[in-house]
């Protein structure tokens, strides 16, 4: 029986264990029913771990709770991401997970939605793939709260396409383009909130470009309502925009020199407000590389990212200008900052100075200079730093637009997937003008949601003319219509109240809204409230109730920022600019424009009414992002914040709308095609049409009419990933039991079939293997067999040729070189040769060398003279100094003593030594005597009298010029080597020998007779020392020698049996020495 085990991968696929009859059961189901993988992940033990992978199948599928526990089961498991039907639900694991490598990409790419585990992989892949087949433009819609992961699910899609899509050169650098668009836009749009420690402060929406081939070739990028009050005000906790930061932390030293920047975010104001200037989940030093290395990648030049950074710079430095003065006139009070922004800025120092403390007013025609107070003089510059880097961020998305543009002017015509990444809904504890508008697009996104889901899906049954049970959901389109509705909407009353002549406030604007709206039900102020809900709001709040929840909204601030104004002579110093960004952010045509801008409420909605166009144009997919906890916790999961968000994102009306009708649907061709094993007439192949092919399926099968409808066409305005693209027919399922008996019925059937196709795929593969391997063994045996016959009859012929030409030579062998002889003389000369190189001489003392054959006697002597050398080349070579000192010695006895004298052959494996005298051996007076002559050589010797023979201990001292006779601490006898005459030594064994002195010398008393038990060594010390080796005499019988006044004295030398040396009664010297060795 075959068996598969349980593997359990990050995405949570699985492979399930088969029962004994191939079935796979679902444990935790009661009756139990069989699984469709990849349904549920079931454990090796049988228990349902991590629930349903898509939310429609959920048996209490109208329970909020049993929604809730299916999302903290996958969430405990890391399993982030679940469908309701086509709709992808991701919850924020803040922590890395590793499901977004190459491989889990290529398992995503090109599969079909459901073959796989949810993920965000699949629907980029399903839009791409939806985009290429059908020939439609996509869009991908990611919504939730801030913090909830939009960002990093739009980053995820865009490194999927990246890397999934085709590639080539141009495409590659469009690619690397559209993911380095990123840190840019990140860094500049980003910040740290209470909530999110990357949240996007702007609304972005990408298009990516693709060609016919499905390459991405170019992008462009909408952006919607930055948050620039966030420039000059930050709550506390919270940080101003990324860039800031990542300048100051990761700026090199001579940048920040040449922008005047410190390395300390706490000398600036603009930065020390939120009292947050490091974020432990935030490296500005490493952001920063990553950011210019992305501006590079996109396309800036050097020019252009130095006049950025140096906008960047001054924004800081207008945060640092300080105001002082007296009767109400500001004036700045020091000119440090100015220095810096009128160099940074290229404008004139002290026009800037002016525009900052006065304000041009036109009168009759007249231009008039009026002087600010404290508090506009720093409204004025918080404006203008609001203006700079809020234009500065606009230019800065057309650039990378610019990058992005596809040039190919051969193919004008383009597929677009869109990416909407825009910010979510928030509630803080102060929310302002900014909180206003974010929550009214989160509205507007929520109407289409509404639009494109919950109402087209009951409409669709309508058209289908299938009955159904309607759904009851929250429309909020009664909310939109009270922000944007004309002349009754908020949006109207604030831009009529902006407008308006006199003294017009924030309260007015406030008692403007109780008197216009006061009596919506989404409405509530102070003023209209309860007794309770007074309690929690202020005098300066309304509250609208939006689909989210309660929102309070102070309205301090709306004015301004709805007028977002800046005073014309500052517009005038930014027109005149040397910055060539400014140049063009500042347009000199606003100068001469008479008509008021339109006020920031109005242009958001404007903005949004455009975006719903653009995306109602094209056929969406949903990413619904929720946040698990406030605290951005790993693994904890806050019930609470999650059955909020699941209320307001209306994940449980999606669910019941997928249920309440028919939630699992398939074309009759795929019905057919996958089903079609279950029934015998439709298989292998059913020849007529897909619907009564799919009749005759569903008759055979036994479906009750209730539990399935046919549906008339799918002519749509929307085509949802369950739905059938073009119009084609499609049939439908009301219920995951139907489903389930379906795939059970199918998987059973797999087995059979797989076990029968196995059977002959084995019985096929075995046989031909077989009939393969013969032929193979046959072919094999015939080739070798052909070789070897070959080998054996070559190997033959070789060896008759040569004993016929070995017997020739032979023959021959006497007459000169001839055709005839020749193999065998070269065979002789080779086995000389060979027998040589076998038994060469090992060293200079081996003299053994084979006999050569006549023709190579004279190679062989040069061959045994050039071994020799090599020997004797070698041998000296390994010879040390010291060595060598001890052979040159040896030469020198043997020179003088070898062959002449007994006792030679005893010295030759004895080592001569420098001296046989250590240093305390020798007299300190003597040495100090011999003053500077360095010794030489020393040993022990016994001195014989002239008169009378008596023996005397002495010591012989050899230096550089003389030889020293020394007794005990007096120098008795220096004989000098230039006077010395020679030296005598009998050829017997005894140490006797007599040192020759000029017998006219007065210094001399004669000549010297001495005897040593190291004669051979001392003689040949004596001989080196004197340079005297040829006046060395070995005599036999007897020597002469002169004893002092002329005299004359013998010594006679006598073999014996020992060493006897004594006066003879003849008046001569006796010697008798034994004979070591016979001459």
């Amino acid at each position: 029986m075959m068996e598969l085990r349980i593997q359990l991968i990050p995405t949570g696929e699985i492979i399930l264990s088969p029962g004994k009859n191939g079935e796979n059961y679902c444990h935790g189901c009661k009756p139990p029913l069989v699984l469709l993988v990849p349904l549920h992940v079931v454990a090796s033990d049988g228990v349902d771990r991590v629930g349903v992978q898509d939310f429609v199948l959920l048996e209490n599928f109208t329970s909020e709770a049993a929604f809730i526990e299916n999302l903290r089961k996958r969430f405990k498991e890391n399993l982030i991401y679940t469908y309701i039907g086509s709709v992808l639900v991701s919850v924020n694991p803040y922590k890395d997970l590793e499901i977004y490598n190459k491989n889990h990409m290529q398992r995503y790419r090109g599969v079909n939605f459901y073959e796989v585990s949810p993920h965000i992989y699949a629907v980029g892949d399903n839009s791409y793939r939806s985009m290429r087949t059908e020939r439609k433009d996509q869009c991908i819609l990611i919504s939730g709260e801030s913090g909830a992961g939009k960002t990093e699910a739009s980053k995820k899609i865009l490194q999927y396409y990246a890397v999934t899509c085709p590639a080539s050169e141009q495409v590659q650098t469009v690619k690397d383009r559209l993911l380095q668009s990123n840190p840019v836009l990140e860094a500049f749009g980003n910040a740290k909130t209470l909530r999110n420690d990357n949240s996007s402060r702007f609304g972005k929406y990408m298009d990516i470009q693709f060609d016919f081939k499905g390459a991405p070739v170019g992008g462009h990028i909408i952006n919607y309502l930055l948050e620039k009050s966030r420039v000059v005000h930050q709550n506390h906790g919270e940080r101003n925009f990324h860039i800031f930061y990542q300048l100051i932390e990761g700026g090199e030293e001579d940048l920040l020199r040449g922008l005047g920047l410190e390395r300390n975010p706490q000398q600036y104001q603009y930065l020390v407000k939120g009292n947050c200037p490091k974020v432990s989940s935030i490296n500005d030093r490493t952001d920063w590389k990553t950011v210019r290395k992305a501006l590079t990648v996109i396309g800036f030049d050097e020019d252009e990212v130095e006049e950025l950074l140096n906008i960047i710079a001054s924004v800081l430095h207008l945060g640092n200008v300080q105001y002082g003065g007296e009767d109400g006139v500001a004036c700045i009070t020091s000119d440090t900052q100015i220095k810096y922004l009128a160099r940074l800025l290229g404008v004139n120092g002290t026009v800037l100075t002016e525009a900052l403390t006065h304000k041009k007013i036109i009168a009759k025609g007249e231009e008039l200079m009026s002087p600010l107070n404290l508090e506009q003089a720093s409204s004025a510059r918080d404006a203008l730093s609001k203006a700079v880097y809020g234009r500065t961020f606009t230019w800065l998305v057309n650039k990378i637009n610019a990058s992005l543009t596809y040039t190919d002017d051969s193919c004008k015509h383009y597929s677009v997937i869109g990416l909407l990444d825009i910010y979510g809904f928030e509630v803080f504890q102060h929310n302002s003008f900014e909180q206003f508008c974010i929550n009214y697009c989160n509205e507007k996104l929520q109407q289409l949601f509404i639009e494109l889901t919950l109402k087209s899906e009951q409409e669709e049954y309508e058209a289908e003319g299938i009955t159904w049970e309607p759904v009851q959901y929250f429309n909020n389109k009664i909310i939109c219509d009270l922000v944007e509705e004309k002349f009754k909407g908020i949006i109207s009353i604030l831009d009529e109240e902006c407008l308006r002549p006199g003294d017009a406030s924030d309260l007015t604007f406030l008692e403007k809204l109780e008197d216009t709206v006061g009596g919506h039900p989404h409405f509530v102020t102070h003023k209209l409230a309860d007794t309770k809900t007074r309690k929690v709001m202020s005098r300066e709040e309304f509250r609208l109730l939006h689909y989210a929840g309660e929102v309070n909204y102070n309205v301090n601030g709306f004015l301004d920022k709805n007028n977002d104004l800046l005073f014309r002579n500052l517009k005038e110093v930014m027109c005149m600019s040397e910055n060539k960004i400014l140049n063009q952010c500042f347009n000199r045509e606003e100068l001469s424009d008479k008509k008021r801008p339109e006020t920031a409420a109005t242009q958001f909605k404007a903005s949004l009414a455009k975006l719903m166009e653009i995306l109602m144009s094209k056929e969406p997919s949903y990413v619904r992002c929720m946040k698990p906890n406030d605290s951005k916790q790993a693994g904890r999961f806050d019930e609470v914040l999650i059955r909020h968000q699941v209320k307001y994102l209306g994940l449980m009306e999606n669910l019941r709308v997928r249920r309440a009708g028919f939630a699992y649907r398939r074309r009759y061709e795929l019905f057919l095609q996958r089903y079609k094993s279950l029934c015998p007439d439709t298989w292998a192949n059913w020849q007529g049409k897909a619907f009564d092919g799919v009749a005759t399926l569903v008759k055979h099968l036994g479906y009750k009419p209730e539990e399935y409808k046919l549906g008339r066409s799918a002519t749509h305005t929307h085509t949802h990933l369950h739905s059938p693209p073009g119009g084609k027919k499609y049939w439908v399922w009301r219920g995951p039991a139907t489903l389930f008996a379906t795939e059970e019925g199918l998987e059973t059937r797999k087995h059979g079939l797989a076990t029968k196709l196995q059977a002959g795929w084995r019985g096929y593969r075995q046989k031909s293997k077989y009939q393969k391997l013969r032929s193979s063994a046959v072919a094999v045996q015939a080739w070798w067999r052909g070789i070897l016959a070959r080998r054996r009859a070559r190997r033959r012929r070789q060896a008759a040729d040569t004993i016929r030409r070995f017997v020739k030579g032979f023959i021959h062998r006497h007459r000169e070189r001839c055709p005839e002889n020749e193999y065998f003389l070269d065979y002789v000369r080779y086995s000389f040769l060979m027998n040589l190189r076998r038994n060469l001489p090992k060293n200079v003392l081996d003299k053994s060398w084979p006999t050569p054959p006549a023709a190579l006697s004279e190679a062989s002597e040069l061959l045994r003279k050039l071994c020799m050398q090599n020997m004797v080349w070698s041998y000296c070579k390994k010879i040390n100094s010291e060595w060598k000192h001890q052979m040159e010695q040896k030469m020198v006895a043997s020179e003088l003593f070898k062959d002449k004298k007994d006792n030679y052959p005893q010295s030759v494996s004895k080592l001569f030594v420098n001296t046989r005298l250590n240093g305390e051996d020798i007299n300190p007076k003597v040495v100090q005597a011999l003053g500077s002559e360095k010794m030489k050589y020393a040993v022990p010797v016994t001195k014989y009298d002239r008169k009378g023979y008596k023996a005397r201990p002495r010591q012989l001292l050899l230096t550089a010029n003389s030889a020293v006779i020394v007794e005990e601490a007096k120098l008795k006898q220096r004989i000098e080597y230039a006077t010395l005459r020679g030296v005598s030594v009998s050829s017997l064994s005894d140490g006797l020998f007599v040192l020759h002195v000029p017998g006219g010398d007065n210094k001399q008393k004669g000549d010297v007779v001495l005897q040593s038990d190291h004669v051979i060594e001392t003689l040949t010390k004596i001989a080196i020392c004197s340079d005297k080796i040829n006046n060395i005499n070995i005599n036999q019988g007897s020597i002469t020698f002169t004893s002092g006044q002329g005299k004359e004295g013998t010594i006679d030398f006598t073999p014996g049996s020992e060493l006897l040396v004594a006066k003879a009664k003849n008046g001569h010297l006796s010697v008798t020495a034994p004979r070591l060795n016979s001459r």
